[in-house]
């Protein structure tokens, strides 16, 4: 039974047919938020970037959203391999009180973050060949600045009843910021490529961890980042709220250029509201031609069969597990060390691609 399904554009799989699958056509990695869903790729992304990719140096953008843009930060460090495992230790590693407050979340988030990348930011910010972009959601109306609690539940109230009418209609309630590499904004992320306002700012050591915190910061359960230097002021959230699996015009890349995005799963749901409307998925909706050039490689439900719970890791695991940190520990890093059959499996298929595999999205 196969660890690893695989989908693809048609484009991509012209190119996989001509071609095979070659590192140096890989022009951008997206990573999804998701929380600690994401670290089932460790093995897999210190074999990426660590090994494969580090054959074939050529620019490429890797951009991700909450636990996507920790990973790609990671990836962007002079020992990708130490870096991953690293962030790995540190997320599993987290422990709350019982209740924990908005302002203990954010605590235990800040820490986690400076251990990541600290001593290492300018790695991070000015890879020779990696181009880090880092998403997160600036508020608009009634949360461009909540005065308290009950005015920022208001306000994402709100949000979730219009963008129940319509993914467009979101963009009232919030805007995307990518805070990214200093040598440029991605060509392919021209704005206007959908309905929201999107800013771009420049990455740097100074904001680095701020606009990492940012991109991973839960409405309701963090309070939210009020300042990246460099970036519009405002009060800044989760960027999967807008770019929960990064839903993005990824076919504008030049021809020739693939997408390798390595995905939780199946299905790229544009944000995070989006969740429970399978009509929004990317695939369905009427920017499905976005994934002409993309190859998207998830975990299949037999691989998923076999952890811990039967399921992925998710911020669930922190009330189901509780006060019994250890074991919650135990079950993800115990599912961690089996994201290995990924790595292998995945570098066998660029050994030998069997493009029987590769199903349409």
């Amino acid at each position: 039974m196969h660890a690893l399904s695989f989908h693809a554009g048609p484009r991509a799989l012209a190119h996989l047919r001509q071609h095979g699958l070659r590192a140096r056509d890989i022009a951008v990695v997206p990573a999804a938020a998701g929380g600690p869903k994401g670290l089932i790729f460790q093995s897999l992304d210190q074999w990426l970037f660590g090994d494969w990719f580090a054959q074939a140096p050529r620019e490429r953008a890797l951009i991700g959203a909450s636990i996507g843009a920790w990973r790609m930060a990671a990836a962007c460090q002079a020992d990708p391999v130490a870096a991953f495992a690293r962030l790995g230790e540190l997320y599993c590693g987290q422990r709350y009180t019982a209740k924990p407050s908005p302002q203990e979340i954010d605590a235990v988030c800040r820490k986690l973050l400076h251990e990541l990348v600290g001593g290492h930011e300018a790695q991070v910010t000015a890879h020779p060949h990696h181009r880090l972009h880092v998403i997160a959601a600036r508020g608009r109306g009634s949360l461009a600045a909540p005065a308290h609690r009950r005015a920022e539940a208001t306000g994402f109230a709100a949000a979730a009843l219009l963008n129940l009418a319509s993914r467009a209609s979101l963009a009232r309630m919030a805007e995307r910021v990518v805070v990214g590499d200093a040598r440029g904004a991605p060509a392919w992320m021209a704005p206007g490529f959908d309905s929201f306002t999107t800013h771009f700012a420049t990455l740097d050591s100074a904001n680095l961890v701020d606009a990492l915190l940012a991109s991973g910061t839960l409405p309701m359960l963090m309070p939210p980042v009020r300042t990246i230097a460099g970036a519009p002021p405002g009060a800044y959230w989760d960027g999967g709220l807008i770019d929960y699996h990064l839903a993005l015009p990824y076919s504008h890349l030049e021809p020739g250029e693939i997408v390798l995005y390595p995905h939780f799963s199946e299905h790229i749901v544009p944000g995070w509201l989006d969740k429970a409307m399978p009509w929004r998925r990317m695939a369905r909706g009427p920017r499905r031609g976005w994934l002409d050039n993309v190859l998207l490689v998830a975990p299949t439900a037999h691989f998923l069969s076999t952890l811990p719970r039967g399921k992925l890791l998710d911020r669930k695991d922190f009330n189901f597990y509780g006060l019994d940190h250890d074991a919650r520990i135990r079950h993800w890093q115990q599912a961690i060390g089996q994201g290995q059959r990924l790595r292998d499996e995945f570098a066998a298929f660029v050994d030998q691609p069997d493009l029987a595999r590769i199903r349409a999205f």
